[in-house]
Parts: C-alpha cells; structure tokens; sequence
C-alpha cells in the first residue's frame, strides 16, 4: 500500500486513523505500507499522538512501513513516534528521502528486513 500525504489536518488525521485502525484488522507479516510524507512540513502534535495509538496496536506488529520525508525536522518527528510506541506491538520502520530506496526496502523479502 502506499499512500501519500499532502497535509496534517484535523480531517486528514481522522481519515488516515480511521482507515489505519481498520487497515490493521486484516494485517499479516506480509503486509508493506508506504507512506510519503515529502510534502509535509511539520508533524503537529495531533498527528504524533495519532500515530503513536496506531502503531501501538498489537496487529501493527504485522506490518512493514517505510516513510519517505523530505527533511530532517519531519524525519525526527517519525523517530519520535517510533520511540513512543510500544516496542513489542509496533510496526518495523525505516526513514527513507529516496522514494526508490524505500520502494526496494519494501520489495525485500521479509526475513531481510530489521
């Protein structure tokens, strides 16, 4: 799945928590999301506590994501929500400014992916 985003808006947020929450009823260890989010240019904090309740799911633990930003202040953003969700549920990541690169981490087989 790869989905791109344009803004952080209240509307935005609800609709991407809405569609992820649903999007992890059915997640397996196959599942790969990427999200490019080279258009964004701030993190708020909404969207921090958005998407550290989604990737603390238990299912989240099924997935793969790499996240494609377009510069250190949103890359950082991403860490920080990595380390504040919960370790054992949450999704295997990786930050990528390459949409290639990430497409490539992503079509690698799963067992290669840390």
């Amino acid at each position: 799945m790869h989905l791109t985003f344009t803004d952080l808006s209240e509307q935005t947020i609800k609709e991407w928590r809405e569609f992820a929450l649903e999007h992890l009823l059915g997640a397996d260890r196959l599942t790969r999301n990427l999200y490019d989010l080279r258009a964004v240019k701030v993190i708020n904090e909404k969207a921090v506590r958005t998407a550290v309740e989604v990737n603390s799911d238990p299912s989240a633990r099924n997935i793969r994501v790499a996240v494609v930003v377009a510069d250190e202040k949103v890359a950082k953003a991403i860490r920080d929500i990595a380390a504040l969700a919960l370790p054992e549920t949450a999704a295997a990541m990786k930050i990528f400014t390459d949409l290639d690169e990430a497409e490539t981490w992503l079509a690698r087989p799963l067992d290669q992916i840390p």
